[in-house]
């Protein structure tokens, strides 16, 4: 995993800013309603994105309407 987290930061010289899960760093990540690695794999379809975040920002969230 640190090679496409924490070595692509480094190799683009944001390893300050990115990279590794720190207080004060930027974040990209998806919240999901289940975890992919535990559900059967015909199931993985099926799991639905809660939330988007993209450099500490919500960028998606769905609507629970």
């Amino acid at each position: 995993m640190r090679a496409i987290t924490f070595n692509g930061a480094y190799q683009y010289g944001e390893e300050a800013d990115k990279g590794t899960l720190e207080a004060g760093k930027l974040a990209d990540l998806v919240v999901l309603d289940r975890n992919p690695l535990a559900v059967d794999p015909r199931e993985i379809r099926d799991i639905k994105v809660l939330a988007t975040i993209k450099e500490g920002e919500v960028i998606y969230r769905r609507d629970e309407a």
